[in-house]
């Protein structure tokens, strides 16, 4: 820079500009998502699961977050449990099988070779396609199969599923926003329906209940009617008995009293000067013996007051 011919300044030596930021590069990004997890920034292993925003995410690490509670960032404020969490049913991809045998030595490994591909087309899953989950099965596909190859039955299980199961992974900020719209929707729908058989299941024991304390309303309308005929014909045929037996139960109960009077009558006749097991010394000494009455002198012996 001593201006003497032999060098020549460019003008960002001279003008101090600006430093523009530094950007990102959205392909590095973009296999970065699709080769680690989302919540421990680690390599994918098997097994792997996504959320209902199609995050992935290792098993390993998420079991591990909720067994030692510990505290998650907003991004990941969904996952309450392993229920909100699918594990995916991936295809490998047999060229990164053997890039891996080859890679010893001075051989060349191509880090870009995704691990896994889509089952139907072949692509491979490195974050240049569009992939998608099934939530019914967990099967992964890519977005050209599901609209080439059009069906409601998955093309690797074939389990069938709906337009509600297909989750785009690793989407975009509309997509993940239009995801969460429907995973709201979803859990407030399975929230009514708990509050709907709690309430059928009380509904349940309270008639069960009142059946138990009332055993006729359990039975059948035609038991019922069945109880009901038995008891009038019942009902009409001892009256007919009694009317039949009502005048034989009379007529007995009349000759009983008189019978019974009878007794009565008899027991009040008989005495002493009717006993036929008493002597006559025995009935002479009372005054209803007819010699003790025909006698108009007491006796020096007895003592009759009657002629006193």
């Amino acid at each position: 820079m001593g201006c003497d011919g032999g060098t020549i300044p460019r003008r960002d030596e001279l003008v101090k500009t600006k430093k523009k930021p530094e950007q990102k590069d959205k392909n590095s990004e973009l296999a970065f998502r699709w080769k680690h997890c989302a919540i421990s920034q680690e390599k994918l292993v098997q097994p792997v699961v996504a959320c209902e925003l199609g995050r992935l995410y290792n098993k390993e690490s998420v079991l591990k977050v909720f067994i030692e509670k510990t505290e998650l960032s907003p991004m990941f404020r969904h996952l309450r449990g392993m229920r909100d969490v699918k594990e995916l049913n991936l295809t490998e991809n047999p060229a990164a099988s053997t890039s891996r045998k080859t890679g010893t030595g001075d051989g060349y490994v191509d880090s870009g070779i995704s691990e896994y591909i889509c089952p139907v087309v072949g692509l491979e899953m490195s974050g240049k396609y569009k992939f998608c989950v099934l939530w019914a099965c967990g099967c992964v596909l890519s977005e050209r199969a599901l609209k080439e190859v059009k069906s409601k039955v998955c093309h690797k299980c074939g389990k069938a599923y709906e337009e509600q199961d297909i989750i785009p992974l690793n989407g975009t900020a509309e997509e993940e926003t239009a995801l969460e719209h429907r995973m709201q929707a979803r859990r407030a729908l399975a929230k009514a329906a708990k509050k709907a058989k709690k309430t059928d299941k009380g509904k349940e024991k309270e008639i069960q209940s009142n059946s138990t304390d009332m055993p006729s309303t359990s039975s059948s309308g035609a038991e019922c009617v069945k109880d009901g005929l038995s008891k009038i014909k019942s009902s009409s045929t001892s009256r007919s008995d009694k009317k039949t037996e009502a005048p034989t139960q009379t007529a007995f109960a009349s000759k009983d009293s008189k019978s019974s009077s009878e007794k009565v009558g008899t027991k009040r006749k008989v005495g002493i000067q009717d006993d036929p097991t008493a002597s006559k010394t025995f009935k002479s000494l009372f005054t209803s013996c007819e010699k003790a009455k025909q006698q108009k002198q007491g006796h020096w012996v007895t003592f009759n007051p009657m002629y006193y």
